[in-house]
């Protein structure tokens, strides 16, 4: 890691994973997690929902397509990565900024679920020696992405 904020977030894909690749090959997944908090209200003996927090993120590589092969809109997940912050000028000229997850690994929840991990068969980019389960990740870290590789975004 970079020095840059690691974060851990459980939340729900919006929608289904999209991926793409790059002109070098490599994948990249881009999801959405929407998360909110949930509060026991004693006076009503119930539970409140709170406001909901949307993170966008991507994954790269093998991951990526792992990802995109078993997520889907309303599965709950686990996300870990650095938190990145990426600022730009719309087109009124308004500087904007936003926070998104570089995420290392993608894991279902099991919180209300069941999955089953299948073993990966293909070996994408990874380096020799390497594999990969669906939601689980090998405990070798890959490279970062090289400059010449688009942003995910």
């Amino acid at each position: 890691m970079t020095g840059l904020p690691t974060v851990v977030v459980i939340g729900t894909l919006v929608s289904d994973p999209e991926i793409k690749w790059t002109a070098s090959g490599a994948a990249v997944a881009n999801f959405t997690i929407a998360s909110n908090d949930r509060k026991f209200d004693k006076d009503t003996n119930s539970w409140t929902d709170g406001e909901a927090t949307f993170l966008r993120g991507s994954i790269w590589r093998q991951d990526a397509e792992n990802l995109a092969n078993t997520g889907r809109k309303g599965h709950r997940i686990i996300a870990t990565g650095e938190l990145r912050q990426r600022s730009w000028d719309d087109k009124d000229g308004q500087k904007r900024t936003v926070l998104e997850l570089a995420a290392t690994e993608v894991a279902m929840s099991v919180k209300f679920a069941t999955a089953e991990l299948t073993k990966s068969t293909s070996g994408g980019n990874r380096s020799a020696g390497q594999t990969s389960n669906s939601g689980a990740r090998s405990t070798q870290h890959e490279q970062a992405p090289s400059v010449d590789d688009e942003p995910p975004f």
